[in-house]
């Protein structure tokens, strides 16, 4: 058991029979009544959102989360097959419980794949990926120093917003978390 007071980004709680990762908290300490934790957290099976208020000192169960590095090999239908580069294990998951991952996955990528107890609940990807853009607009000479941006559709089938200078077959930096353009690489 861990103390909400104890809470920390990134880590793995069960409440209600769930399993969930703490995205965000808050310690508040009204003028008047009782402190508490204000949170907002990931559920790991469902990849929902939730906001939720815990009374300061209350007790919530630590899930034991284990990553295990796994290489994403292909898509097989509406599944995904990873390697486990050590005992060479294959898993499928289903498209629908890593739709979101499936933006930065390429073939032969190393990424995490998240487990508690034997359930496997996802993928966790690197925070930043090197993409290659499939389509864009030609870049116009002059434009650079608008600092105006253009769509980009990324080998992955990801759109997003990146600078005019950029064209089709440029590798680019791509940040995870927030779905967009770092760099080129």
């Amino acid at each position: 058991m861990i103390s909400v007071n104890d809470f920390k980004t990134g880590l793995t709680i069960e409440v209600d029979g769930d399993i969930w990762r703490v995205m965000e908290f808050q310690h508040v300490k009204p003028g008047k009544g009782a402190a508490f934790v204000r949170s907002k957290l990931r559920n790991l099976r469902s990849g929902n959102v939730n906001e939720k208020t815990f009374r300061a000192g209350e007790k919530v169960a630590k899930a034991q989360i284990d990553n295990k590095r796994m290489q994403y090999l292909y898509a097989n239908g509406d599944d995904h097959v990873f390697m486990d580069n050590e005992s060479f294990e294959q898993i499928e998951l289903p498209t629908k419980q890593i739709e979101e991952e499936l933006n930065y996955l390429k073939e032969n990528m190393e990424v995490h794949v998240i487990q508690y107890k034997e359930e496997v609940l996802g993928v966790e990807v690197p925070s930043t990926v090197v993409l290659e853009v499939a389509e864009t607009e030609p870049g116009i000479k002059g434009d650079t120093a608008s600092g105006g941006s253009k769509p980009a559709k990324l080998e992955t089938g990801l759109t997003v917003q990146v600078p005019f200078f950029i064209n089709i077959g440029d590798k680019l930096i791509i940040n995870t978390e927030e779905g967009e353009y770092v760099s080129r690489a």
